[in-house]
């Protein structure tokens, strides 16, 4: 099991619970921690469900919701905002014919906002998973998730 081999490569502490949680996040393709994932790691570790709970529900890179093979994550802090020209969400939203926090039927994409993710002097930036994207225009952007169509990161 990928569950008790991620478990088993950190010391029994709660000091590793966000670690843990984003490893398992990465072995899965759909990105999602389930709830029996949570009851695993939190007797584990000797903590509360409840904790695990809200560490995943704190972190915009975690869900306790299957998501998409690619998860796009759209900063929506003011320099980002103010530095979209031509609106970065609209124009992904147009390219894979979806919505924020919805996936796309092929389960491939994901739409989400996300708090800053630390691109500011190069805003408007996205994340696709672990890749960010900066000084995005819209050409920039249509380019980027069709080569993720394409299979071009798989």
């Amino acid at each position: 099991m990928i569950l008790q081999k991620i478990l088993e490569s950190y010391p029994v502490s709660e000091d590793y619970l966000l670690e843990i949680l984003i490893d398992v996040d990465k072995q899965k393709e759909n990105h999602f921690i389930s709830e029996e994932e949570i009851t695993i790691i939190s007797n584990h570790l000797g903590i509360k469900e409840s904790h695990v709970c809200s560490v995943v529900s704190f972190y915009t890179l975690l869900s306790t919701t299957p998501r998409g093979k690619y998860i796009i994550q759209i900063c929506k802090d003011v320099p980002c905002y103010l530095n979209d020209d031509f609106n970065v969400l609209k124009t992904v939203e147009n390219e894979l014919n979806i919505k924020v926090n919805d996936t796309t039927r092929n389960q491939k994409f994901t739409l989400e906002f996300t708090a800053c993710i630390g691109c500011c002097d190069e805003a408007p930036a996205m994340r696709i998973n672990d890749s960010t994207y900066t000084n995005l225009t819209r050409e920039k952007v249509i380019k980027i998730i069709n080569d993720y169509k394409e299979g071009k990161y798989d």
